[in-house]
This record gives C-alpha cells, sequence and structure tokens, in this order.
C-alpha cells in the first residue's frame, strides 16, 4: 500500500512528519499570511472609497502598501542567548549574532532561533526533582545509568553530568543533523563514560583517578560528537559520586579504611628509615674520618721520632761523650721539671758532713721570681 495519509493522520504521529523524522522547526515568530494581509487591507480601502469600489489609483495603493508590510516582515530580533540562522528556500546561507536584523521576507527566507549561547546541563545516573512541598530539590538514583562495570570486572555506581552548549559555528550541523540533541548528548556521555570506566580497575576510580577520568570522558564525548557533525560542543564533565554499590559499599569502606592503614605504616617506616639511615652513615662517616686522622698523626710522629732518632745518632757519631752527656741532662731536665722540692748536693769539700741539706726553694719561687743566675751554697753548683 502506498504510503499517504490514512484517516486524516501521519503514520509517525501527529504533526507534519514524515519517514525520516520532523525537520527543522522554526523557533522565530511565524510571518504573515500574505493572501489575508491583502484581502483585509482591500477590504479596508474598499470601506474608505466612495461608492465602495476600487479604481485604478485604490489597487496601486492596496498593491503599494501590501509590499511595504510584507518587506517590514522581514525584521526580526535575536535574543541575548541567541544566534539567528537565515534560510532562503531552506538553506542555510548565514548566521547572525543577537540584535535586530533582518531577511529577505517570507517565503524568500526565514529565520530559526536556537539557544546556541546557553549552556545546558544533563545528568546520567540521577534526576533532580523539584520538591514543591520542601521548597528544595532532591537527587533520584537512576541505577541503569549509573551502575557500571570496571576493568577489573567490579561494579561501580557512577552520577555525573555533562555541561554542553552550541558550537558558534556549527548551528547549522545542530539544526539539521541531529533530531534529538538532548537524547544524543546523553547517549554518547553514557556511552563515553562506561568506556572509560570499563577500561580502568576499580581503585583509581574511587580514589585519585577522578579529574583523569573526566578528562577522558569529556575527550571522547567531543569526539564522537564531532563525528556526528553534530554541532555540539561539551564544556565540562563533572563526577558528582562514585562508589561501590549499597549492597557491599560497606565492605569497600574496611577494604580502604585497611589499605589506608598500610600506607600510614608504610610511611612511618619510611620516615624512621629516612631519619635513621643518614644518621648511621653519619656515624660512621665521622669514625672513618677519626680513623683516617690518627692513621695519619700515628705515621707522622712515627717519621718524626725515626728522623730524630737518626738525627742523634749521627750527632752521636760524630762526639759521643758529649752527645751522650747532652742526652742526660736533658732526659734529667725532662724528669726533674715537674719537681716542687730541690736537693742540693754539697759535694765531698761541702759543709754539712754526710747529710744533705733541704732548702724550701719551691715556697721561695712561688713568693718571688725565680734568679736568672745560678746561686752556690756551702760550696755547691744549684
Amino acid at each position: 500500500m502506498p504510503w499517504k495519509n490514512q484517516g486524516g493522520g501521519s503514520p509517525w504521529g501527529p504533526g507534519p512528519k514524515g519517514p525520516w523524522g520532523s525537520g527543522p522547526q522554526s523557533q522565530g515568530p511565524r510571518p504573515p499570511d500574505l493572501e489575508d494581509l491583502l484581502r483585509r487591507g482591500q477590504d479596508r480601502i474598499q470601506n474608505m472609497l466612495p461608492g465602495g469600489h476600487l479604481g485604478g489609483l485604490g489597487i496601486m495603493i492596496v498593491i503599494l502598501g501590501a509590499l511595504a508590510i510584507w518587506g517590514l516582515s522581514g525584521f526580526f530580533r535575536v535574543q541575548s542567548e541567541e544566534l539567528g540562522v537565515v534560510l532562503r528556500f531552506g538553506k542555510h546561507v548565514r548566521t547572525v549574532q543577537p540584535g535586530l536584523n533582518y531577511h529577505l521576507p517570507y517565503p524568500i527566507e526565514t529565520v530559526l532561533l536556537p539557544k546556541a549561547l546557553r549552556v545546558s546541563t544533563i545528568s546520567v545516573g540521577m534526576r533532580i526533582i523539584d520538591d514543591t512541598r520542601r521548597g528544595g530539590t532532591t537527587i533520584r538514583d537512576v541505577p541503569e545509568e549509573s551502575l557500571m562495570l570496571t576493568g577489573d570486572e567490579n561494579i561501580v555506581d557512577v552520577d555525573f553530568t555533562v555541561l554542553w552548549r552550541i558550537k558558534p559555528d556549527g548551528v547549522g550541523n545542530f539544526l539539521f543533523n541531529i533530531q534529538n540533541p538532548e537524547g544524543t548528548v546523553k547517549a554518547v556521555a553514557e556511552s563515553a563514560m562506561r568506556e572509560v570506566i570499563g577500561r580502568t580497575n576499580i581503585q583509581p576510580i574511587l580514589t585519585g583517578a577522578r579529574t583523569t577520568t573526566e578528562v577522558a570522558v569529556h575527550d571522547l564525548m567531543q569526539k564522537t560528537l564531532d563525528q556526528y557533525q553534530a554541532g555540539v560542543l561539551i564544556q565540562q564533565v563533572q563526577l558528582q559520586k562514585v562508589d561501590p554499590p549499597a549492597q557491599v559499599i560497606d565492605a569497600f569502606r574496611d577494604v580502604q579504611a585497611a589499605r589506608a592503614d598500610l600506607e600510614r605504616v608504610q610511611n612511618e617506616a619510611q620516615t624512621y628509615a629516612n631519619r635513621v639511615v643518614p644518621e648511621a652513615r653519619g656515624r660512621a662517616a665521622q669514625i672513618f674520618q677519626a680513623a683516617e686522622g690518627y692513621k695519619e698523626q700515628a705515621v707522622a710522629e712515627a717519621k718524626g721520632q725515626s728522623a730524630r732518632f737518626l738525627s742523634v745518632y749521627e750527632e752521636y757519631k760524630k762526639a759521643p761523650d758529649v752527645t751522650r752527656q747532652r742526652i742526660y741532662l736533658e732526659t734529667m731536665e725532662r724528669v726533674l721539671g715537674g719537681a716542687d722540692k730541690l736537693v742540693l748536693d754539697g759535694g765531698q769539700g761541702g759543709s754539712g758532713g754526710g747529710a744533705v741539706p733541704f732548702l724550701p726553694l719551691g715556697d721561695l719561687l712561688n713568693r718571688r721570681p725565680a734568679p736568672s743566675t745560678s746561686q752556690s751554697q756551702g760550696g755547691g753548683n744549684r
């Protein structure tokens, strides 16, 4: 049976639709009916003319008035969040900015006014419902959209929103290439999120990979919509909630707490190691340097003693008696240099009979400076 209007309706539903869906719907003011305007103007002019009949001048006035009204019908205003898409016999010829604009009157040119400068929001996995009784909004979860399978075969509950708008240079694609823009963006968003979640393990998703996930979904959505030539620009993807399913969320929280404790203990151990190891290395370096210093000192002293002994030996070979006497005197000087009591030997010709006289010269030395010359007492030398 050929396609035709059976029973006064279309097989694709009410309204002017065809087998490929409805075409672009004009969002601007409908142009006036030219025939109706001409008929009304003719009736008014006939009532104004004497006798109610139009002459040649009257017909000319009617035609000029109709042409003026028809020409003025091409003015239109574009609002601040809109862009004007001008169609000439149904073909997109130009796009105009907000403000007062003009196009050739209908049916030569028409205009569409999509909200191209407005940022729209689509929620996936949740619905925001206005609560009139409480005067606020409530969020209802949609499990069939939010439950997704991760790369390690776990289930995660993801709610997110997408901010999108029409590309300024893609208004024509937005109007003529997609039939349901909001549904298309939502389907692409859910598909992109499932793909990104499907190649990622659950642990990064629940902890630190939120920003990475948002960027990956944003790029994949924009790439897909550009392939569709949808004329849509994705502004931002925002993850609202990323949790395990409600049935196992308590177990996941216990696992997260255990992993947090593990990381804390590892960090404490690493901190202790970072403090102890440098101290041990410092002490080892200090001991090593002290040993090296002692080694250098001992070697230097041994070399000095050896050189001194060799020099004394050379002098001893030249004058053994003198050298022997000098060594004896130097040795006694070192031995008796710190004594505070002095014993004087009077010799064989001295007085005292065999007794050795004792003088407290130490006390005298403490009272007055020691004499610079030797003193003789009892015929003996000091």
